[in-house]
C-alpha cells in the first residue's frame, strides 16, 4: 500500500485558525461503517450515541509550552527552538527542531534568556537537534513563563494568552505533549456528565504526542514506514474500564495508540512506536471519535484503518464540500 493514496484536496480556507467561541460547539460527522453512509451531526449530540457498558477513552496528556526564541551569542538573527521530549537517561537533555538549523553546529549554544540556556550536543534530520537545557531554576517554571503554545504549523498566527486555554483540554493532568490530543478539546464539562448519564464510563490513558504528530512520513511504502516512539501509561483503575466495557470508544488516534498498544505489547505503560495501517486487527478499539487530519498522514490512516479507506476519503471529501473545520481547532468525526 502506498501513503499517496491516504490523499483528498483540502481548500486553504478549511483549515481552522481559530477555536470556536463555544468549546463543545463544533460538528461532528458521523460514519455509520456496517451501513456505510454519514450523517452531520453537531458535537453536542455525542451522548445519544453512547450506552451502558461503553468505556469513552480520553488522553490526559497535557500540553507544555515547547516553542522557545532565542538567539546565538553575538549574532542577531533569532533561534526557533521546538522542545519535543527529554531522554530517558537525562531530563536536561531534550530532543528538538530548530530554525534555522543549518546555522547550529554542535557545540553551538543558544540564550533564551537570564534563567535559560542550551547548547547543541547532537545533529540529526529534518531539523532535529538534541540540546543540553541550562536552567538556573526550575525548568518547567522557566518554559511556563518564556515559552509560546506550540500552534501547529498550519495555524499561521502567533500564539495568544487565550491558546493557554483553548489548546489544552480541561481534563489535562500530566505535562508532557507538544501537540494537543485535540479530539478531547472539545469536551466541556456539561458533555462529560451527560456521557455518564448515558451510562457509559470515562477512562483515561496517557500518552504524550511527539514528533511523529509534526513529520511528515518519509517512505510511500506503508509496510516501509517507522514512527517515533511516544511515552503511553495506563493505570491499573483505567485498565480494568476498559477491559470491564463491552464496547470501547476511543477519543483521538493517541487514545487509540494507547488502548491498541497495551493491548499489542501485554504492558500497561511503556513507550509504543505502533503504526496503524488497513489491515491491522483492532484488539479493543470498537468507535472512535477524531477530528480532521492531513493528507497522507500516520492519524489519517489510523482513521482509515478503523473506518474503512474508501468510506472515510468518501467522507473526508463531503466534509469538505459541506464546509467542515480542518484540523487541530476543527469540527470532528465520530467512527461507529
Amino acid at each position: 500500500m502506498k501513503v499517496s493514496s491516504f490523499d483528498f484536496e483540502l481548500p486553504e480556507q478549511s483549515i481552522a485558525q481559530e477555536p470556536l467561541p463555544d468549546r463543545a460547539g463544533a460538528r461532528m460527522l458521523v460514519v455509520h461503517r456496517q451501513e456505510q453512509r454519514w450523517e452531520d451531526r453537531t458535537f453536542r449530540e455525542l451522548p445519544e450515541f453512547l450506552h451502558p457498558g461503553d468505556c469513552l477513552v480520553l488522553n490526559d496528556s497535557k500540553v507544555f509550552p515547547s516553542r522557545l526564541f532565542g538567539k546565538r551569542p553575538n549574532h542577531d538573527g533569532q533561534v526557533e527552538v521546538f522542545l519535543l521530549g527529554p531522554s530517558a537517561e537525562d531530563p536536561l537533555v531534550w530532543e528538538s527542531l530548530v530554525r534555522p538549523g543549518k546555522k547550529l553546529p554542535i557545540g553551538e549554544s543558544i540564550i533564551f534568556d537570564d534563567e535559560l540556556r542550551a547548547e547543541v550536543v547532537a545533529r540529526g534530520e529534518f531539523g532535529q537537534r538534541t540540546l543540553r537545557l541550562r536552567p538556573t531554576t526550575d525548568l518547567f517554571a522557566t518554559l511556563q513563563r518564556i515559552g509560546h503554545v506550540p500552534l501547529p504549523p498550519y495555524i499561521r498566527r502567533a500564539d495568544t494568552a487565550a491558546d493557554r486555554d483553548r489548546y489544552q483540554t480541561i481534563f489535562a493532568r500530566e505535562s508532557g505533549s507538544v501537540a494537543a490530543p485535540t479530539a478531547g478539546l472539545h469536551f466541556a464539562p456539561e458533555i462529560l456528565v451527560a456521557c455518564g448519564e448515558r451510562g457509559a464510563t470515562i477512562a483515561y490513558v496517557t500518552l504524550h504526542v511527539g514528533l511523529g504528530t509534526f513529520q511528515p512520513l518519509h517512505d510511500d511504502v506503508l509496510e516501509r514506514v517507522k514512527l517515533h516512539r511516544e511515552t503511553y501509561r495506563i493505570t491499573p483503575e483505567n485498565a480494568n474500564k476498559i477491559a470491564a466495557a463491552k464496547r470501547v470508544v476511543g477519543v483521538g488516534t493517541t487514545s487509540v495508540r494507547s488502548i491498541e498498544s497495551a493491548a499489542q505489547l501485554g504492558r500497561s505503560e511503556g513507550r509504543t512506536d505502533l503504526f496503524i495501517y488497513p489491515g491491522f486487527e483492532f484488539q479493543r478499539t470498537g468507535a472512535m471519535l477524531t477530528n480532521f487530519h492531513l493528507p497522507q498522514s500516520s492519524l489519517l490512516i489510523l482513521v482509515c484503518a478503523l473506518g474503512g479507506t474508501d468510506l472515510i476519503l468518501d467522507a473526508y471529501r463531503h466534509a469538505v464540500k459541506a464546509g467542515y473545520r480542518f484540523y487541530s481547532y476543527g469540527d470532528c468525526m465520530l467512527i461507529l
